[in-house]
């Protein structure tokens, strides 16, 4: 199962009473690794370390054992999840995502549209999902009933960024953290002395190697095999949606047919092991952190996504050959 970003965070000291109050996350037992949880417990969840591993070990294979029932109970549950064309009332907002220039960099590889997804079959394969983040996506969302505005929720082009905090950790070394689980590394890229202002120099600027942080597209996203839809990006939005009743969301649908379309579109989880979530009879759905006997509510310590980034240099000079 992936990790959220939130739990791979590292750095980052949290005030104390923000560190008692802890947050509240789901986790999802029963599926790989029985490590994980025990290690993640252990070292994120307040108080974990007092916590028994073998009761740990024992819930985590009640779930198990329940997942294997659902594997003979609700074989081809995943199959055929509805996918489904999006209203002509929707066109224009449907053609302003399919605009966006976040939209064209992010999808431009493989076949892609734009679809009502069924949230409660959707594939999942992210271990964990934050409860407080999602509770207050839920505290925004629009009336279900309001095609427009829950398009807007679920594909936004208005987006609030998150802070960002950026310290220096050495001569070559810097930090930024950031309390959204989106929080990423963008591709290096070589920049002209024109496009960046504000630059400070002791002369003339030939060239700029630029390292950017920030986030990602923001639009809920689903990668489709065969007849199988597994949640890409978006998991607090779908979890918040389906928590409040709703069944459909629009979603960006990218179709893979092979392996290595598949490394194109999906985490590193999915590419390493893809028949778990595209071939076996009852894979873990989206709708397993609402039942309690399979979604774990633990109270953790505040986490945040962190980036260092480290370089080295070296000038040297020489006769032309």
């Amino acid at each position: 199962m992936k990790k959220s970003s939130s739990e791979l965070a590292r750095g980052g000291e949290p005030p104390l009473d923000a560190v008692q109050a802890g947050e509240w996350l789901v986790w999802l037992l029963g599926q790989p690794h029985l490590s994980d949880y025990l290690n993640f417990v252990r070292d994120k969840v307040i108080d974990g370390d007092r916590i028994s591993p073998r009761l740990l070990a024992d819930e985590w294979r009640l779930a198990n054992d329940l997942y294997y029932e659902l594997e003979q109970g609700e074989a081809g549950a995943a199959d055929g999840a509805e996918c489904l064309p999006i209203g002509p009332d929707l066109a224009t907002l449907q053609r302003s995502v399919l605009e966006d220039r976040y939209f064209l960099e992010s999808f431009d590889t493989l076949p892609v549209e734009i679809r009502m997804v069924e949230l409660s079959r959707l594939v999942v394969s992210q271990s964990n999902i934050g409860c407080d983040f999602a509770e207050g996506l839920q505290r925004t969302l629009p009336d279900p009933r309001d095609a427009e505005a829950l398009f807007r929720f679920c594909l936004p082009l208005d987006r609030s960024q998150a802070p960002v905090r950026v310290r220096r950790s050495g001569k070559d070394r810097y930090v930024f953290t950031s309390p959204s689980t989106d929080f990423r590394l963008h591709p290096a890229a070589i920049l002209e002395a024109g496009q960046v202002t504000g630059l400070k120099s002791f002369g003339p600027v030939a060239s700029i190697l630029a390292f950017p942080v920030g986030f990602g597209s923001n639009f809920l996203s689903v990668v489709r095999s065969e007849e199988r839809l597994l949640l890409q990006n978006g998991y607090h939005r779908a979890f918040a949606l389906l928590s409040a009743g709703v069944t459909h969301a629009p979603a960006v649908v990218q179709t893979v047919t092979r392996k290595d379309e598949l490394r194109l579109a999906a985490s590193d989880d999915v590419c390493e092991d893809p028949a778990f979530y595209f071939r076996a009879a009852r894979p873990p759905l989206l709708r397993d952190f609402l039942d309690p006997r399979l979604g774990k509510r633990l109270r953790v310590r505040p986490m945040e996504t962190t980036i260092e980034i480290e370089f080295k240099t070296r000038s040297s000079s020489g006769a032309l050959i």
